[in-house]
């Protein structure tokens, strides 16, 4: 499944979450999904994207998302990601989606009085927010390139032809 539907899917579910552990799942989803996009495009993406996407791939405290049971029972949505059609409307859809992840698990952090659920917030947390930060790099980097490139080939046109008036 192409990764901006996989990332619509993930902010839906959050949307609909309606108890703390529903959150904490779709926050770990959405690692999951942060991981195979960068996974993806280090393999397959952009040249001056792959080491910062390679990053992305890695992050979350070294842990691997699917040691996480809260994932469900279908388990990682990631997992049916085939391809990254446009990288920057999916590193922007991926961005908002891991940042309405962050605010949703502040909230269960703060209403929560236990304490194991409290930490596994706050790592999750951190883990959004180190992937939002690659997300942000790599859209930075694709803004360069856009930048960089001369007008004309960035519109996918030819340049002005040379010859009498």
């Amino acid at each position: 499944m192409e990764a901006e539907r996989l990332i619509a899917a993930g902010r839906r579910a959050l949307a609909e979450s309606r108890t703390a552990l529903d959150i904490v799942a779709e926050a770990w989803q959405a690692q999951a999904l942060a991981q195979a996009i960068g996974s993806h495009l280090a393999l397959c993406g952009p040249l001056e994207l792959r080491s910062e996407a390679r990053g992305l791939s890695e992050t979350g405290g070294g842990r691997g998302v699917l040691e996480y049971p809260v994932l469900g029972p279908g388990g990682p949505r990631a997992a049916q990601l085939t391809e990254v059609a446009d990288a920057r409307v999916a590193l922007n859809a991926l961005g908002a989606l891991l940042g309405e992840v962050g605010i949703a698990l502040v909230g269960v952090a703060c209403a929560t009085d236990e304490e194991g659920l409290y930490w596994q917030c706050i790592e999750a947390i951190d883990a959004a927010d180190e992937s939002n930060d690659r997300v942000r790099g790599m859209l930075r980097r694709l803004a360069v390139r856009e930048r960089d490139r001369p007008p004309d080939a960035a519109r996918g046109r030819a340049g002005p032809t040379t010859g009498p008036p």
